[in-house]
């Protein structure tokens, strides 16, 4: 189309919550206005990331939609009979957490006294099964719609591992969501991996560096700031969580707009390609969910993120459409210091207030 505006989103990870970023993806891929050029994904990212290039080298958008919505159903038949499900009065109630679910309570006790090379030694991952048979990777390799970054954590150099296309397989998606409390580490050419989010979540820099898309959208499933201090253990927990996966995003989106700043200020024009315009899809409705529901891949749960993620890309597009390709609509800085504001957003919002 005329009008086709090309972006390149990246996907964090986060378990279930990663069926938000399924919505927010069905919803983008069903705008004929909007070309996905690359993704860069991590854990549930990377699986998204990775069915939507195999769905789309097969059929085009639809194709990806198609293959979106088939893994995630996949994913919940898959856990169906799993004892980590929600109580009796949990579903009465409407709450999506796990808190109360003997499953998940012995699970989470059980992961914090021994190793999974103990508990777990024939290293049995359900997941697995599910990915290898949803996910066609020759086609995803091949697909040259989008280009795809998939990120995972090297256990012994603590470095973040970007697979790119040629090299994406299946054990490169596993070591992306290599929860290591969980899971033995994944172990690709001799080298062990971890979940991707420890270094990447997801990574940045492959969008900004080899891809010559310059509208990169965060479709943002962990939670930054959060106003109230936590108190229980759980809510401790979840919050280190959160602050442990947000830690190389946040170091990442201050590069960049330190980065835009010098490129401004000094004229650099062999840098312009890096000069990102930067946009946010956040996590609306997932502030409240608790980290157990990371966990809950009940049907009926997924099709909710999946509800929100679809609602909260509607109003990006709505709010957003027409700056893509044009400027800037999330201002990183303004979660680091005012001091490194960006020149051109800092005059926009200055007209704006005019």
């Amino acid at each position: 189309m005329e009008d086709c505006k090309r972006i390149e989103p990246a996907l964090q990870g986060g378990g279930a919550h990663g069926a938000f970023t399924w919505g927010v993806l069905d919803r983008i891929l069903e705008d004929g206005r909007i070309e996905v050029a690359a993704l860069s994904g991590t854990s549930a990212g990377a699986m998204n990331a990775v069915a939507l290039a195999d769905g789309l080298t097969r059929g085009g958008r639809d194709g990806a939609r198609e293959a979106l919505a088939r893994f995630w159903r996949a994913v919940s038949d898959a856990a169906r009979f799993s004892p980590v499900r929600r109580g009796l009065l949990d579903v009465l109630l409407g709450c999506w957490s796990l808190d109360a679910s003997p499953g998940y309570v012995a699970l989470d006790l059980l992961s914090r006294l021994a190793s999974p090379y103990d508990l777990n030694p024939l290293d049995v991952n359900p997941l697995r099964d599910v990915v290898a048979a949803q996910i066609d990777f020759g086609r995803v390799n091949a697909c040259d719609a989008a280009r795809v970054f998939v990120t995972a954590t090297n256990v012994r150099t603590g470095l973040p591992k970007v697979f790119r296309q040629g090299e994406i397989t299946l054990d490169a998606v596993m070591a992306s969501a290599c929860l290591p409390n969980l899971f033995k580490a994944v172990e690709i050419e001799g080298e062990a991996y971890w979940d991707g989010g420890f270094m990447g979540n997801p990574a940045l820099f492959p969008l900004v560096d080899e891809s010559d898309c310059r509208d990169l959208v965060i479709v943002q499933i962990n939670p930054i700031r959060r106003d109230r201090v936590p108190t229980s253990a759980a809510e401790i927990l979840n919050r280190m969580n959160e602050i442990t996966f947000n830690a190389s995003l946040i170091k990442e989106l201050r590069a960049i707009a330190l980065l835009r700043r010098m490129i401004a200020a000094e004229g650099l024009e062999h840098e312009r390609y890096r000069d990102m315009r930067l946009h946010r899809i956040g996590g609306e409705g997932l502030e409240h969910l608790s980290v157990s529901s990371k966990f809950n891949a009940e049907w009926a749960f997924l099709l909710h993120l999946h509800d929100l993620g679809r609602a909260a890309a509607d109003r990006w597009l709505t709010e957003t459409f027409d700056d893509l390709g044009v400027r800037s609509t999330f201002d990183p800085v303004a979660l680091f210091d005012e001091t490194l504001r960006d020149p051109e957003d800092a005059t926009r919002a200055t007209a704006e207030q005019a």
